[in-house]
Parts: C-alpha cells; structure tokens; sequence
C-alpha cells in the first residue's frame, strides 16, 4: 500500500517509530512498512510487544531500547535513519509505572531522542506527537484554538505539562537544526470501534459522573485517522504544528445519551473524589487533565490541518458513532447495567459523602 503523498515530497529510506509497543504506534509502524517506497521501519520501545501490537510488527525490525538514555544515539546513527516518529508519549501515569516513570519517559525520553536526531546528519524529518491537551482547559478559554493560541496558564495535569514542555524542547530543536522538517501533531482525544482510553473507559461506565452547571464542549479524532494523518507526516513535508481532531462537537451531555449511559451530575468537589474512587477501584484512571477537559471542554481549528496535509478526518459526531458501534452501546442501559451503576451510586455517595466530610472537619481544625 503506497501512502498518498505529495510530489514535491521525497518518500523516507529509514523510519524510526518509538512506543511500538503501544497499539497507535505499532499501527503506524505497520502502515509505513508495508509501503514499497520504504526500505525499512525500525521500532523502539523499552517494553517487548505483546498481543495485537506484537502481531502487527512483523515486518518492522523491532528494538528493545529505552530512549530515554543516550544509546538511543547509536541506534539512529548505525541505522542510517532519516525519518523519525516520536510515538512514546504517554498520557497516564498507571501504565508508565508511576508519575516519576511517566515523566521520565516523556521529558526526559524527548530530550534524548532530539539529541541523537540533533547529531545524526542522516535525520531530515521529525514528527512528533503531542496534545491539544497543551492548550489547557479553563473558563477563560477561546472558543477555538488555533495552533497559533498562546497558553494562558500551565496546565494542572502531568501529562498536559509533559505535553508542553516537549513542545518547548522541539522549537528549541527546531532553531539548531533548521534543515530538518519538524511535524507537530496536536491530537484530541482518541475514539473509535477499537480504542481503548481513559475517555473510552469513561463513557463505558454504566453510571457516567459529570459536573453539575457544566455540559462542556469536546472534540475527539478518530483513532484511524489519527493513524493516516501520522503517515502522511511521515512520508511528506509538513512542517509547522497542527491541530488533529473531528471537525464539529459535542455537547458532553450529547455524548452521554449516545452512548446510552446514565448521567450522574454532581458539584465540582465531590467530582474529585469520585475520580479517586473510580482509580482506584479499577475502573478509569482519571487525571486533572480529564477532569478539566470534562468540566471546561476543549475546541480546536483544523482548518490548517485539512489544507495542508489534503485531509479531512471524520467528523467528532461519526468518529463518537463508530466508538458506540464498536462496543456495542447506544441501547439504554440494561438490568445488568442498572444493578451496577446503583452499586456504584452507593459507593461513590459514599465516598462523596466521606470527602465533604472531611473538608469540613479541615476547616473546623483551621479555625
């Protein structure tokens, strides 16, 4: 399968893909091997692929390597390597082992990764994914983001501050290698029939909490698109920062009844504590950056992105379809379902209850 490109655009010889142990990444990494005009992908990742991203890589030439220490330098200089995808940034500390761990990969892992492509004179293209979450989510919002948006202030979240400081470490990498096409993919939340995420997770739950007074505006991408668009990154100049998402929205609440799940509307403290509950039950684990994202939502322009790349992703409200069709909800909630979202109920009025009474008794003490 060749990949549409455009003709003033030279197809890479050598792509490197970090995070390929990851689903999004090994999906990438597939795409650009089966295409002819490439000799060879080459994915990192310091965790071996297990399941369907291990099945997906068999043409890619798979690496166990941590890019977060300096051999990441050697392996992208032996391989000659001319394009790179830096996949490997995650979004939650659960599966990176922790915030410490998290980060470290991140920060830390970018730094490393643009040093070895810094002092590589083979490397020409760089395609780096980010967030729209680096925008932040408050009530002093634009009703749009375009990429040239300027943050009004640092995220709360761990990841929307990764997010951000990476970005500072690619324009820094921009200046000193001004000969190399640096692609910034600003991404919405992933959906579709086979994603599997924390905002996926969190319009599973039988019973869905959101904040009382608040019915946000949100933005997803659909995960293939995700896909396609990171290939044409890889494969054509488009340099510049570039906002990844679903033309249109929903309203949250729009979301809630689509999916056929059941509303649980609460004050903004208590929705806190039951994103703690629902952590550490297992259920979802949220982060400040949802939690703001829920409450003040998030719209970006993707104007640039169509015109430039030549692509339109599905719309927000058909790539949210496709993620109910492909888990089959939409229908009300079935007895079942009901006997759970009432379990839940009671342990997250509990929970509630526990918390605000814990506030309380905190401020009585201070006084």
């Amino acid at each position: 399968m060749v990949l549409g490109a455009r003709m003033h655009a030279v197809a890479p010889r050598v792509v490197l893909v970090t995070g390929v142990s990851r689903y999004f990444a090994a999906q990438v990494a597939a795409r650009l091997a089966a295409d002819p005009r490439i000799d060879r992908v080459v994915g990192v990742d310091e965790t071996e692929p297990t399941g369907v991203a291990a099945s997906l890589l068999t043409a890619v030439d798979y690496r166990r390597a941590d890019i977060s220490s300096p051999g990441i330098a050697r392996l992208v200089t032996d391989a000659a390597v001319d394009t790179v995808l830096h996949l490997a940034v995650v979004a939650g500390p659960t599966g990176a082992g922790g915030r410490d761990a998290m980060k470290e990969l991140n920060v830390i892992g970018t730094l490393q990764l643009l040093a070895a492509c810094q002092h590589a004179p083979t490397v020409r293209r760089l395609v780096v994914r980010s967030s729209t979450a680096a925008y932040g989510a408050s009530p002093r919002d634009p009703a749009i983001f375009t990429e040239q948006t300027a943050l009004r202030a640092m995220p709360r979240g761990g990841y929307a501050k990764d997010v951000v400081e990476i970005e500072g470490y690619v324009r820094g990498f921009r200046r000193r290698r001004p000969d190399t096409a640096v692609t910034v993919l600003r991404f919405a939340p992933f959906v579709g029939s086979r994603a599997d995420t924390t905002l996926t997770r969190y319009f599973s739950l039988p019973v869905v909490p959101t904040v009382l007074g608040h019915d946000p505006r949100i933005q997803f991408v659909h995960a293939d698109d995700a896909v396609e668009v990171t290939c044409r990154a890889a494969c054509e100049d488009h340099p510049g920062d570039f906002n990844v998402a679903g033309p249109g929205v929903l309203l949250l609440s729009q979301a809630v009844r689509r999916a056929g799940r059941v509303p649980w509307p609460m004050p903004d403290p208590a929705m806190t504590t039951v994103a703690q509950l629902a952590r550490r039950s297992g259920l979802v684990d949220f982060s400040l950056d949802q939690l703001d994202f829920l409450v003040h939502g998030r719209v970006v322009d993707v104007r640039r992105l169509i015109d430039d790349f030549d692509y339109s992703p599905r719309s927000t409200p058909e790539a949210f379809d496709d993620f109910i069709a492909g888990h089959g909800m939409g229908a009300p909630v079935h007895a079942g379902g009901l006997d759970e979202a009432e379990r839940l109920l009671r342990a997250g009025g509990r929970a509630v209850l526990s918390g605000l009474r814990s506030m309380l008794e905190a401020k009585g003490n201070r006084r």
